[in-house]
């Protein structure tokens, strides 16, 4: 297990928690859906999706690189960047694997944990703060290494590609789902994963290929969903935009998101027409020969 402290910046670490960490975000949620008229006593997976998978297109696009994965019954996954837990909870109920979830933002572990008391998955799906640059985790420990969008905070891509082949086992799978850097400039801000500049990390999609086909991993699944992303954002905005200016808020990622949502989700609509950002899913197999 890993302890070398110069992989870790506590700093920028201490910057992640401030742009993401909500204080006291699982309550402020559970107050938020019981406004809703929710039962938060009995809540389902059904009931929390609207906030449960903070990433472009949600919940499809999470059983969609499960699908591509070919993720199987009883895997052991790590879900690196986990947020709030809604694909770990996903790929629990819906594709029987059993999940560990790990995020930088303490605030969203215990959410994430909370959440999963709720929909009675503990005994499927436990989370645990920690650090992609120095998982605390033995090698060849899991099945499936997953990520969904939580690169564009790692500057440091190689080291967290190379920890999560360090604790697949050979023949594992890794499954990426990632804004990368597109052609057409620097990212207008802000945007969901970084208010500036300081706290965004994108990498083009030919250099996050490279990276991973480095650290000895055979790409079996590539694909440029830009398109879709775009459109998805697009009705987000729409929806926004049509909301009577009367309206209480919605039951969405506003509340991940916080005041600056509209402008977020704008942003984002503007960089992935303008080719600033671009999202990929891919698979790959980690092979039998040393890291």
């Amino acid at each position: 297990m890993p302890t070398d402290e110069s992989k870790t910046d506590t700093g920028y670490e201490t910057a992640l928690n401030e742009h993401y960490g909500v204080s006291g975000l699982g309550n402020e949620l559970l107050d938020a859906l019981e406004a809703a008229g929710k039962d938060v006593d009995a809540l389902t997976r059904d009931d929390i999706a609207s906030v449960d998978e903070f990433h472009i297109r949600g919940l499809e696009a999470t059983r969609e690189v499960a699908d591509l994965a070919e993720v199987e019954d009883h895997s052991r996954v790590l879900d690196v960047g986990c947020g709030i837990g809604g694909p770990a909870r996903t790929l629990a109920s819906e594709f029987g694997c059993d999940v560990v979830g790990l995020d930088i933002v303490e605030e969203y572990c215990r959410a994430a944990t909370l959440f999963t008391d709720r929909v009675g998955l503990t005994e499927k799906v436990r989370f645990q703060h920690g650090n992609a640059l120095d998982l605390p985790f033995e090698d060849e420990e899991f099945d499936v290494v997953w990520f969904e969008h939580a690169l564009p905070n790692i500057e440091a891509t190689e080291v967290a590609i190379e920890e999560a082949g360090r604790v697949l086992r050979p023949g594992g799978t890794l499954a990426l789902y990632e804004i990368c850097a597109g052609p057409g400039g620097e990212p207008v801000f802000p945007v969901p994963w970084a208010s500036d500049a300081s706290l965004s990390h994108l990498d083009p999609p030919d250099r996050l290929r490279e990276i991973v086909l480095d650290c000895g991993c055979d790409e079996t699944v590539w694909k440029d969903v830009t398109g879709p992303s775009l459109e998805w954002f697009e009705n987000v905005v729409e929806s926004m935009q049509s909301r009577a200016a009367d309206a209480p808020p919605p039951l969405g990622l506003n509340l991940l998101m916080g005041a600056e949502t509209p402008n977020k989700a704008a942003n984002v609509v503007q960089n992935l027409k303008e080719e600033r950002i671009a999202v990929v899913q891919g698979v790959y197999e980690r092979g039998s020969y040393p890291l």
